[in-house]
């Protein structure tokens, strides 16, 4: 069994009014917050999936449901 980290953000240049609104609310606080970027991260369990066969079915399940690959990247991190 395969543990997965899956780390889901937007692309440079694409406009995050998420990550904008709590980076504004943060230096309100005081604190020195900058680029300050908000995204997604997965954690799962594969079974029977090990190696490069784990990396792979990270990928495709990143690339068909858990990103959008036209503004957003990702990456799969397996842990065994």
């Amino acid at each position: 069994m395969s543990r997965m980290n899956i780390v889901v953000h937007l692309k440079e240049g694409v406009r995050d009014p998420a990550g904008e609104a709590v980076q504004h609310v943060l230096r309100d606080m005081g604190f020195p917050v900058e680029h300050l970027r908000i995204g997604r991260h997965i954690t799962l369990e594969l079974p029977g999936a090990e190696g490069e066969d784990a990396v792979r079915l990270g990928r495709e399940m990143a690339e068909h449901l858990l990103a959008n690959p036209v503004l957003e990247q990702f990456s799969v991190e397996v842990r065994s």
